[in-house]
């Protein structure tokens, strides 16, 4: 029975892989009721936790979301927050945001829900529950493609705040792979030139080397980039 009660604690805290089915939930949240993934279905969706309200570093990462939301929302890709703090805990924490001017800009409102999980249910189906304590979620971040599955997981350390710019960076990415089928090399920015997928046989390596395409800068047999 005890071995049992283990296997059961350790499935609900197994984050879910990439390629996986993002775990099902209800949940309430600063804007109303949701039921994910279903709601969110058709859209890309930024699934983001934080250890606590109030936390130094996370008010800045929710103030940087907020100003990029709209740059999201032109990519069809929703925000979605968590902790594991009660409902009137999140709606103070977002009123206290909206006075809070930072690097001399003027306040902003949070246009994206946050997920009240005093249960932890949403935070042990997504394997959030990693500090000593097991009492708070750890920085994550699930990108969640328009079918609901998940495609990128990104965990950072309490004291390194998330790049928005890095997480845009990575949406834009892979819905080009989902466009274009092609890859994005390193550091690679939208305009930059895209990798080509290797050939798998004999006869497509000796195809590439001999490509006329001029589209194509081939730089070995496996490795070739092209300009979209």
């Amino acid at each position: 029975m005890l071995e049992e009660k283990k296997t059961t604690e350790y499935e609900e805290n197994r984050m879910p892989m990439i390629g996986d089915e993002a775990p099902e939930f209800r949940a309430m949240t600063t804007m109303g009721k949701i039921n994910f993934p279903e709601d969110y279905k058709g859209s890309w969706v930024i699934l983001f936790s934080h250890p606590a309200d109030f936390t130094p570093v996370c008010t800045t990462e929710f103030m940087a979301f907020s100003k990029m939301s709209e740059e999201f929302e032109k990519l069809n890709t929703k925000l979605l927050g968590l902790s594991i703090d009660s409902l009137h805990s999140h709606l103070a924490w977002v009123k206290s945001i909206e006075n809070i001017k930072w690097e001399q800009d003027e306040p902003v409102k949070i246009p994206f829900p946050i997920i009240a999980d005093i249960s932890m249910k949403v935070a042990r189906k997504y394997g959030m529950l990693q500090t000593v304590a097991n009492t708070q979620t750890v920085r994550a971040v699930f990108i969640i493609d328009p079918e609901g599955i998940v495609r990128t997981i990104l965990y950072y350390p309490m004291s390194t705040g998330r790049n928005m710019e890095e997480i845009k960076r990575i949406v834009l990415s892979l819905q080009l792979h989902d466009e274009k089928q092609v890859s994005t090399p390193a550091n690679w920015t939208p305009g930059d030139k895209v990798v080509l997928g290797a050939p798998l046989t004999l006869e497509e390596a000796d195809q590439r080397l001999n490509s006329s395409d001029d589209s194509i800068e081939v730089l070995d047999w496996y490795l070739a980039t092209k300009k979209l």
